[in-house]
């Protein structure tokens, strides 16, 4: 769901193209996003979760994947071990 939250904002966004989410080595640095796009892209998860996610710049290096997975551990560390489930809008139910 993480996933989609964020492929959704950077689709509707970012106006990032839907197709290069096809491909499985997608790098973060690829989706043609520039500093201040990559950091309004975190703050919106920032947002969405209640904390600061740490050296939001080390994601520029990552596949979109390990990004998305490195964003999830953060999320989970900050709610004792759980991803709060989202809503339909993709806010979490239970703030």
């Amino acid at each position: 769901m993480l996933e989609q939250v964020i492929r959704n904002y950077l689709i509707g966004q970012a106006k990032v193209d839907p197709v290069k989410f096809d491909n499985p080595e997608l790098r973060v640095a690829d989706l043609g996003l520039d500093s201040l796009g990559l950091v309004e892209m975190l703050f919106e998860i920032e947002d969405r979760y209640g904390f600061q996610l740490s050296d939001p710049m080390k994601f520029q290096t990552m596949t979109f994947r390990d990004m998305v997975s490195a964003v999830d551990a953060e999320i989970r560390e900050h709610n004792g071990g759980t991803l709060p489930e989202l809503d339909a809008l993709g806010f979490p139910s239970n703030p």
